[in-house]
């Protein structure tokens, strides 16, 4: 009797143990490693994914054709805003980040924000952020390593030199906070970080890994190596082919040390853009360029790759929004979505994986200039209104705005994606419908967090 009761004991434990094992496969599983790649100030066309047939991006053309793109991925006009909406899921009229943050400038992303690191690493993963931050960095609360990252390396701001990494002359290179001396060239450097991180982190918990490259943003700096393939260009446009070059190696040796590593097949990859180009990139066919809320600024070149896990070669014209990332990723990783402050974003997966239509009814473009100058996307249909916030449409917005938009201006995208044909006298119906809609949408916005308004200079400078 007692051997037969051993018996059952073992077996017992034999069952446990395989529940255990089970579960624990299925967490890894539904926990994948995050790896988010945000380029800066990159053209909705340059790389050959999306048209481009200038500048060679041989490993992230390959990466999307095994992926998913993402043609409707909409972003803010520039950098922080953009961050900050990835970041928190939620528009600038939530967390008052409309405009650049400059350096020294006493103010950043609101320290009552949560951020896609600390829902993640709530959730258990590992965070590391290597490259650019842009959020704010006067007082350490405000800085990577106080906003849910465990390691950070690289840089506070924008504009930095490439091969120095300062900004004005004053040093702009840090590892988890603390001042760093170093040669190299920045996007060489941002990569070598990202693949140590990769290959090696402890395996005992997923890893979220934030990658925001400095290029191409400007100065227009690049190795003399990469301007050879682009004989035929000249001046910032060939240097600008060139660190789009370097970008596209570094991506390749990021996603070499996730294989070597032995976790690509639970490894997701998001590729971005962080808003439209200035002169000299390309946006076409869309609209204008950085720092405006035409399509040119504010339509993010982006892709998903996930093997086995994310359709191939397919794409989406499903409109979405960088606001979108914090709810989708954190529901991935099997993270808390309750929080104090509410969410803007949707959950876009089934979107992605099941070609469900985009969870928005509309999405929201808000310039540098705050709510007064805004866009919705609604449908296939856009509207742009110039003094449309909660304030009424009365408000009279400046010369420059009525200039660059007009006071009302609709465009149909399917026919028109270069906003070539103001459509609003033709349907005024429609106009006061989405109107009404950005209204609503507005209502509530906070003011600018930046200590004494927007910057003191022209965004597409910074």
């Amino acid at each position: 009797m007692p051997h037969k009761n051993n018996n059952i004991i073992t077996l017992l434990l034999l069952f446990c143990l395989s529940i255990f094992s089970t579960t624990a496969q299925n967490k890894t599983h539904k926990q994948p490693n995050i790896v988010f790649l945000l380029i800066d100030d990159m053209g909705y066309s340059e790389c050959g994914f999306n048209g481009g047939k200038e500048i060679a991006t041989p490993f992230i053309d390959r990466l999307a054709k095994e992926g998913t793109v993402l043609e409707n991925s909409y972003v803010q006009p520039v950098c922080s805003p953009t961050r900050a909406a990835l970041l928190t899921g939620r528009y600038p009229t939530h967390t008052g980040v409309y405009n650049i943050v400059t350096p020294g400038a006493h103010w950043g992303l609101p320290l009552t924000e949560r951020t896609l690191a600390d829902a993640l690493r709530a959730a258990g993963y590992q965070t590391a952020i290597t490259g650019k931050w842009h959020l704010g960095e006067f007082d350490k609360a405000y800085q990577p390593n106080a906003r849910g990252f465990d390691q950070q390396y690289g840089f506070y701001y924008g504009n930095i030199d490439y091969f120095t990494h300062e900004r004005n002359k004053q040093p702009d290179w840090y590892r988890n906070g603390v001042p760093l001396k170093e040669e190299g060239y920045s996007t060489h450097l941002i990569a070598k970080e990202a693949c140590r991180i990769i290959e090696t982190t402890p395996r005992t918990k997923p890893l979220f890994l934030y990658v925001p490259f400095n290029g191409i943003h400007a100065p227009y700096q690049v190795p003399e190596k990469y301007l050879a393939a682009y004989p035929n260009l000249t001046g910032n446009r060939q240097k600008l082919a060139g660190m789009l070059a370097a970008v596209d190696e570094a991506i390749e040796q990021i996603v070499a040390s996730i294989d070597k590593a032995g976790i690509r097949e639970n490894t997701l990859l998001v590729f971005l853009s962080d808003n439209g180009a200035p002169p000299p990139g390309v946006n076409l066919p869309l609209r204008d360029f950085k720092a405006t809320i035409y399509e040119g600024g504010t339509r993010g070149a982006c892709f998903v790759n996930w093997p086995g896990r994310v359709p191939k070669g397919k794409r989406l014209l499903e409109p979405l929004h960088a606001i979108d990332w914090y709810p989708t990723l954190v529901k991935l990783a099997g993270g808390n979505l309750t929080q104090k402050l509410p969410l803007d974003g949707l959950d876009i997966w089934p979107m992605i994986t099941q070609s469900a239509p985009s969870p928005h009814d509309a999405i929201l473009s808000i310039s540098t200039h705050g709510p007064k100058e805004a866009a919705i996307r609604m449908g296939n249909w856009k509207l742009i209104a110039l003094g449309a916030d909660e304030n009424g449409p009365n408000e009279k917005p400046a010369p420059k705005m009525l200039a660059k938009y007009g006071m009302i201006a609709l465009y149909n995208l399917a026919e028109d994606p270069g906003e070539t044909k103001n459509l609003a006298a033709q349907y005024p119906e429609r106009v006061a419908t989405m109107k009404q809609k950005l209204s609503d949408m507005l209502k509530g916005a906070v003011a600018s967090g930046a200590v004494g308004g927007s910057s003191e200079k022209d965004p597409v400078d910074q």
